[in-house]
This record gives structure tokens, C-alpha cells and sequence, in this order.
């Protein structure tokens, strides 16, 4: 056979050996960081019964009765920051009175006010004595006027913040001119940083937030927009769904990069508020919870509701929202604009009860803390906190809500079992961490693998020992040792057993 025909097969081998290299996925470099199962973003493949699943925060109990003269029926747009042992919250005092089915402004106009707690559930009203409130200081109310319609803070983290900025925030509509920046140096003194707003196109109505973003070193904000939002000749005019904007920014006054969110297999769905934060434990994700605004009739029980004066606010809310019933979503990203965003609810209305499924009801607070759990011994949880009684009597009411550490959604697998296999990573550590949860007859088994998926000797499932319990953080064993240093920087995928169980965070620890 002449030589060139013997060529030509290794050719073909070779140019075939460059193709699947050049489109091979790339390993990802997580390093010592936590990873969470709220999206694909690490999952190769589920099989078996596995599937990641949705985890809805437990009710608790009701925090925060917005009950005060300056406060009232819809008080709102709440933000929760944790520092240490000390819990800030923030939200709008205002007042919405129901007369023969009409809303109006009601008694005052809006204040933006201020609360502590220690533990995150009993809060108090400190006597502040910035702003005076029908003839009196003696009040927690920190700003009144520009922005206190959905003033919305928090702690700045960028390591070149100056201490007079240390707080920072967003607010204003857009009949004020659009969104403008505020500083304080002890979250309670406020100013603006400049007198004209810092972004001017949008519809602003809604809790417009921002956040030092360390995972792209940026200051990066959310903000309410509109589908169809156009600029006419005088003023910015919003059309089509309510829907989210984001933009960066390196000094918190002159923003670029604007972009509309983007959604992983989601609909075109009305979303009120958008509540996107960097996870503390896993700052390279960025978790919201949207409020979902929909239109429907109303259900029997709010039909039946013994009190006139409750249907009466009833009827008012579905004559200005229409049939509006509102409810919390969960979404999350990696790069700040594209998401995957759960279709179900994560928080629904509930049982049906007088304050419950109507508009403004599950509005989720701005930020995840971590509080002490109930259960004697147990690992702090995470609290979540959303409105109740939204324009009803005299004032709302704040309820606490809680999931475990990073709990958000999980892989789970029935009793019949079920597999995950991760793509390639690259991680730095010497320790795997799981935080995982089964019953007593559950269990979870990890192989490591190379990146092509072959078992590594001495890291294989059978020679893992079997993990069973609940727990945030249990260190994985492969006879009897616990050490994957030798494997650190290489290509490995993780393969993982998972029977009547659930996993909902890993990390390589050092």
C-alpha cells in the first residue's frame, strides 16, 4: 500500500485527537470555595432517582408589628443587614387608607425608619431625634423626603471604601428624577453623595438595591425597569411586564454596562421586587427572590372573609391591582445577568388567613442573615423575612421564615437511589466537606474521578465510607483518611451515591 494511504488514517487520528481537545470542557477552578446545587452550573449528569430539588423555607414567628403612628398599613421594602451579633433593619413608614373601596396616601407621607435586634427576632425602636414627626423626635424615623419611598442600604465591603461611605444606598422614582446615592458613615446619619441621580432610564417603583460585588470586584446594582420601557422626547415611559435591570459601577456614581436579566428555561413573568444578594457563604453566587405579581380571581375563603371592613381593603386591592396576588421566587447566578430562576414558588402564600394571598403579601426582605437555631446543640440556620397584612387595619406586620445553612435547594435521591456526576473541577484544598441530610436507613457515598471518569485508586465509592445523618459540615473518608491534597490542581470529577438523601453544598477545605 503506498505510504500517503497509511498517512492519511493517522491524520484523520490526529486531526480528530485536535478536535475533541479544542471542544473538551475546560476543568472549573473553584478552589477552596463553597458550591451550592441551586443551578447546573456544576452538574454533568443526574441519574437513577437523583434530581435537584426545591427546598420552601418554615414559617416562624411574627417579628416586627408595623403598628407605630409614622409606620402603618404599608410599611414596606424591607432590608436586613447582619453585622456580628447585631441586626440592622430598615423600611418605609407609610399609610394607605381603604375608603368605600378607594386607596389614598392616607395620614402622612413616607419616612424611611430604623430597628435593632440581637438575635435577629426581638426587635427595638431606638429614640433617634433626626426627623420630627407631628411635632415630636421621639422616634426611630431616619430620612424623610427624597428617597423614602424604597431607600434601600447596605454595608459597603469594597476594602477601598472610605469610612464616611462605609453605608451606602439607592433610592428614588422616577417623578423625583430617578435613582440617587446616599452615604452614611454608622447607618443611621444619612446624605446624598451627589445632588443629581446616578440612573435616570427605568421606572424605579419598587426596591431598587445595590452591592459591593467582590467576586467581580464592582459595585453592581438592580434595578425595576419595564419589557417595552422607551424614551420619548421627555421623560423615560415604561411598557410591557415589569422586569429587572442590572449595571456596575467603580465608584457608586456613574454606572455603565447596563443589561436586562436573562432566565434559564423561565417565562416572561411579571416580577415586583428582585432582592439579588451575594451569598456570604458563597459570594460567587448571586441569590434572589424575586416577588411574583400575578393576576388571579378570588379564592373562596377570601370571598368568605367574616369582617366588611377586610373585604372592603380586599376590594380596594383588586380595584387598583387588579386580581393581584403576589409570592416569592428563588433565582441565582454566577455572572450577574444571566440566571436560572425557579418557575415554582419558594415561598407561596400559605395557608389562606385573613392578610394573606393579595398583593404585597411575600415580599421577601432584602438579604439572608444567619440566626441561632431553636434546637438546642443545632448549627446556626438561615433566616428569611417576608411582609404580611399588607394594607390591612392599622398597620403590617414582618415574619420570620428559616431554611438550614445553605438550603436553598438540594440533590435529592429516593430510597431506589440515584447518582450525580459533576463536571471537571480544579479545587484547592485538603478536605471535602459535605453539608447533607438523610434518614436513618439513607446513606452517601463519594467516588473521585478523573476528569475522563475513571475511579481514582484509593478514592473510589468502595472504599468510602458511608455518610448518614444531618449535618452542615462532615468530612468525607476513603479508608479511614480524610486527605485529598495529593489530587489538589488536578482535573477531578465527583461522583456521588446518594440514597433517601440530600446534598446540598460541598467544599474542599483547607
Amino acid at each position: 500500500m503506498p505510504a500517503r494511504f497509511i498517512r492519511l488514517p493517522l491524520l484523520f487520528s490526529l486531526l480528530l485527537f485536535c478536535t475533541q481537545s479544542l471542544f473538551a470542557e475546560a476543568p472549573l477552578q473553584i478552589g477552596d470555595r463553597r458550591e451550592l446545587f441551586i443551578d447546573n452550573g456544576l452538574v454533568d449528569k443526574l441519574s437513577g432517582q437523583a434530581s435537584i430539588r426545591l427546598q420552601h423555607p418554615t414559617p416562624q414567628e411574627v417579628v416586627f408589628q408595623f403598628d407605630q403612628p409614622w409606620e402603618g398599613s404599608s410599611s414596606g421594602y424591607h432590608t436586613i443587614i447582619q453585622e456580628g451579633d447585631l441586626y440592622r433593619l430598615y423600611y418605609r413608614g407609610s399609610h394607605i387608607i381603604v375608603s368605600e373601596g378607594k386607596l389614598n396616601t392616607g395620614s402622612h407621607k413616607n419616612y424611611y425608619c430604623y430597628a435593632e435586634s440581637k438575635d435577629g427576632i426581638h426587635w427595638t425602636r431606638p429614640e433617634l431625634g433626626l426627623v420630627e414627626f407631628k411635632g415630636s423626635k421621639k422616634n426611630n424615623i431616619i430620612l424623610e423626603g427624597r428617597g423614602t419611598h424604597n431607600f434601600a442600604p447596605f454595608k459597603d465591603e469594597n476594602p477601598n471604601c472610605k469610612p464616611e461611605a462605609k453605608y451606602k444606598a439607592l433610592a428614588g422614582i422616577q417623578h423625583e428624577g430617578g435613582l440617587f446615592a446616599f452615604q452614611s458613615a454608622d447607618g443611621i446619619h444619612w446624605k446624598q453623595m451627589q445632588e443629581k441621580p446616578v440612573i435616570t432610564k427605568g421606572a424605579f417603583d419598587s426596591q431598587n438595591l445595590a452591592f459591593w460585588d467582590s467576586d467581580q470586584n464592582t459595585y453592581r446594582t438592580y434595578f425595576r425597569t419595564f419589557t417595552k420601557g422607551v424614551t420619548t422626547a421627555k421623560k423615560w415611559k415604561p411598557e410591557g411586564d415589569r422586569a429587572i435591570r442590572t449595571a456596575t459601577s467603580d465608584d457608586f456614581l456613574n454606572w455603565k454596562n447596563e443589561a436586562d436579566l436573562t432566565y434559564e428555561d423561565s417565562p416572561s413573568e411579571q416580577l415586583y421586587t428582585n432582592q439579588v444578594k451575594a451569598y456570604h457563604r458563597a459570594p460567587h453566587l448571586r441569590i434572589g427572590f424575586p416577588a411574583r405579581y400575578i393576576e388571579r380571581g378570588w379564592s373562596e375563603s377570601m370571598k368568605a372573609l367574616p369582617d366588611p371592613e377586610r373585604r372592603k381593603m380586599r376590594a380596594s386591592s383588586v380595584e387598583r391591582y387588579g386580581t393581584a396576588i403576589s409570592e416569592g421566587l428563588l433565582m441565582v447566578s454566577r455572572d450577574g445577568v444571566h440566571f436560572k430562576r425557579w418557575n415554582e414558588a419558594f415561598l407561596r402564600p400559605g395557608i389562606e388567613r385573613t392578610g394573606t394571598w393579595q398583593y404585597g403579601h411575600q415580599f421577601i426582605a432584602e438579604h439572608v442573615v444567619e440566626t441561632k437555631s431553636a434546637l438546642r446543640g443545632a448549627p446556626d440556620e438561615l433566616s428569611i423575612y417576608a411582609a404580611e397584612d399588607y394594607w390591612h387595619g392599622k398597620g403590617g406586620s414582618l415574619r420570620r421564615y428559616t431554611l438550614r445553612l445553605d438550603g436553598f435547594t438540594s440533590v435529592h435521591a429516593s430510597m431506589k437511589g440515584g447518582e450525580l456526576l459533576t463536571k471537571p473541577i480544579m479545587f484547592d484544598g485538603s478536605k471535602l466537606s459535605l453539608n447533607f441530610a438523610t434518614s436513618a436507613a439513607g446513606s452517601i457515598r463519594v467516588e473521585i474521578q478523573t476528569s475522563e471518569g475513571k475511579a481514582i485508586p484509593g478514592f473510589t465509592l468502595a472504599e468510602c465510607a458511608e455518610l448518614f445523618g444531618d449535618t452542615v459540615d462532615r468530612k468525607v473518608t476513603w479508608n479511614q483518611k480524610a486527605d485529598v491534597g495529593s489530587l489538589k490542581g488536578k482535573p477531578v470529577r465527583l461522583r456521588v451515591q446518594l440514597k433517601d438523601a440530600d446534598l446540598y453544598s460541598f467544599q474542599f477545605q483547607k
